[in-house]
């Protein structure tokens, strides 16, 4: 596998959402009181300046605070973002042929699809994230035809939300 870490990285609005908020979002998002056996699993954050660095150790001082435990995040400085092999890429969307047909028409490269906002929503209530009432909300914003809404709500009431 080498020495990698499989992460994200989130381009985000300061108006919109703090990086104080996005920490907390990540400690809620995980169990980072778990050392993990391998780099590949390991809890990480990558600061980007050293307001982020310090509010980073801030926020992992005051988790450890409030659970009493260790928490085995590491914070290092962001050096270069690689993307994931192009199968690892939306996977649960890949898997699904009449939707990835429906953004195969919508995206010219896999680049954008890999971009696209619309495919990794499709992609997360494939893998059961989210719920037919936001999917309600929000099926007219993610590009697909009448018979791909209706195959994305037949998928997430198969999971029963």
């Amino acid at each position: 596998m080498g020495n990698h870490s499989e992460t994200i990285q989130i381009d985000y609005d300061s108006r919109i959402i703090s990086y104080e908020e996005l920490l907390n979002i990540f400690f809620r998002s995980h169990t980072p009181q778990y050392k993990s056996p391998s780099r590949q699993y390991m809890s990480i954050i990558f600061y980007h300046s050293e307001k982020q660095k310090r509010s980073a150790y801030e926020r992992r001082k005051k988790e450890e605070e409030e659970k009493k435990l260790k928490i085995y995040t590491e914070i290092i400085p962001f050096t270069k973002f690689y993307l994931a092999e192009n199968y690892h890429q939306k996977y649960y969307l890949q898997l699904t042929k009449e939707l990835m047909k429906e953004f195969s028409y919508v995206y010219k490269s896999f680049r954008e699809f890999i971009n696209s906002t619309s495919a990794a929503h499709v992609n997360g209530y494939i893998k059961g994230y989210g719920t037919i009432e936001r999917l309600s909300r929000e099926k007219d914003d993610l590009g697909l035809s009448e018979d791909g809404i209706n195959r994305l709500l037949d998928i997430v009431k198969g999971h029963g939300r």
